[in-house]
């Protein structure tokens, strides 16, 4: 009795166990083909430092989340070489695989873009986009000696160590050298079906979902070893950019830090001639950092910089010298190319546009030949209250002078004299005052 009691208790143990271990096998099974999650980013614009950080911030939460990739959907015309260095250097060393989207339609992996797809454990490339074009240029550096093909040492350098730059992240991710190389030196650019031919882009895939499906499956070398993508039924985490970055981004846009620099200097300059104002020296001031930031992420040119302080300087020696509208028309010249020069950069979202630069040449030379003007008049212009108003004013004796009597002068009643006698009910000229004391003479009309 006791021997079939022992037994149907081990019956039942061993039932709990095998439910137990179903329930773990399943489990288990269902944490295998569950969906991870992808983290997602856009970078549509210039390459520039605000970009750099993001993206490494980018990569830094992917692998805090334990992200199967971060996503990067690219549409760039190029940017800074030293931001595209950074951008490189940080997918490279990534412990995430990283995926470079060229996308939507209509975008493009231009100059910056080219290495940065290069760069991604996958580059893939929507239908109707392109890529190439990523010849350096020598962004305001003098050059030492030039050839007879007037090309400068100083180019020939920066050339070659570009080249060897894109060759050797090709080389690594096992895409095509000689285009790459192509690209840099002869500026190519190809379409997204040339470059999957050329073996620059592992694929071409029409949407994100699509993407993803497409990369299920495949491995990736990692610096911590080989990873297989798990990204069919993966979930989609966007990351956007915070407030900061955007707002950087903003003002980091020539055009902007143009009008940033062009508006601190009317505020500065409004406070110096109108001392009091304070509002125009806060915003000034305000402006002109946020200007200066901006350049530091910008290919400036000092000569533009200076050409456009030059002609602020003739602005001012307009209000007070009389040149019949020369020093004027050099202020213009002068700050339109200036302006021009301001960014050195061969791409046109990193220069300043012409849409910009003329109403702000027709804003700059009305500020300064009509606001600093009138504020300079004004503080010229003799006082016409208080005491310092009457001198030089006709009032008429109140009581005689003899020598000391009273003047009425502007409806006010001044003690006065003079060096003469002047008798009740004349014309008087205040010459002077002192402690309220007026000294007049006979008025000559």
């Amino acid at each position: 009795m006791l021997g079939c009691m022992e037994m149907s208790r081990c019956k039942f143990r061993h039932m709990i166990l095998g439910a137990v271990f179903i329930a773990a096998l399943s489990l288990g099974s269902g944490g295998a083909v569950s969906a991870g999650t992808v983290t997602h980013i856009v970078i549509d614009g210039v390459i520039n430092p605000v970009a750099a950080k993001y993206i490494a911030e980018s990569i830094k939460i992917a692998v805090a989340d334990g992200s199967q990739a971060l996503l990067i959907e690219l549409d760039t015309p190029g940017g800074l070489m030293a931001s595209t260095h950074v951008i490189v250097k940080d997918i490279l060393a990534a412990d995430v695989p990283v995926i470079v989207y060229v996308s939507p339609s209509g975008s493009r992996a231009g100059s910056a873009g080219v290495f940065i797809t290069l760069a991604a454990h996958i580059a893939a490339m929507a239908p109707g986009t392109r890529i190439g074009a990523a010849h350096p240029v020598n962004l305001g550096v003098t050059p030492s000696r030039q050839d007879s093909s007037g090309t400068t040492v100083m180019d020939e350098k920066i050339l070659n160590d570009t080249v060897a730059f894109i060759r050797s992240i090709a080389e690594k991710r096992g895409r095509n050298v000689e285009w790459a190389e192509s690209a840099v030196k002869e500026s190519k650019s190809i379409t997204e079906r040339e470059a999957l031919e050329k073996k620059v882009v592992d694929l071409i895939a029409p949407s994100v979902d699509s993407l993803l499906t497409d990369v299920n499956g495949d491995t990736v070398v990692l610096n911590l070893g080989e990873r297989v993508l798990d990204t069919k039924d993966a979930t989609i985490v966007e990351h956007r950019m915070s407030f900061r970055y955007r707002f950087l981004d903003l003002i980091s846009d020539p055009n902007i830090a143009y009008i940033l620099m062009l508006l601190g200097i009317y505020g500065l300059f409004f406070e110096l001639y109108s001392p009091g104002a304070i509002l125009p020296g806060i915003v000034g001031g305000i402006c002109l950092i946020l200007a200066f930031f901006a350049f530091q992420t910008l290919p400036i040119n000092y000569a533009g910089v200076l050409l456009i302080l030059f002609a602020i300087i003739l602005f001012l020696l307009e209000i007070k010298v009389t040149s019949y509208g020369m020093l004027s028309i050099g202020g213009v010249l002068s700050l339109i190319l200036g302006s021009i020069m301001l960014v050195d950069s061969p791409i046109p979202a990193l220069r300043v546009s012409l849409g910009v630069i003329f109403p702000a040449a027709i804003v700059t030379v009305a500020f300064f030949l009509f606001a600093v003007g009138m504020a300079i008049r004004a503080q010229a212009k003799r006082p016409t209250t208080g005491q310092e108003g009457i001198v030089g004013e006709v009032g008429v004796v109140e009581k005689a002078l003899k020598p000391r009597g009273q003047v009425l002068v502007h409806g006010e009643l001044w003690t006065a004299e003079a060096d003469e006698d002047i008798e009740l009910g004349e014309r008087v000229e205040v010459v002077s005052l002192s402690h309220l004391v007026a000294k007049v003479k006979k008025a000559t009309s």
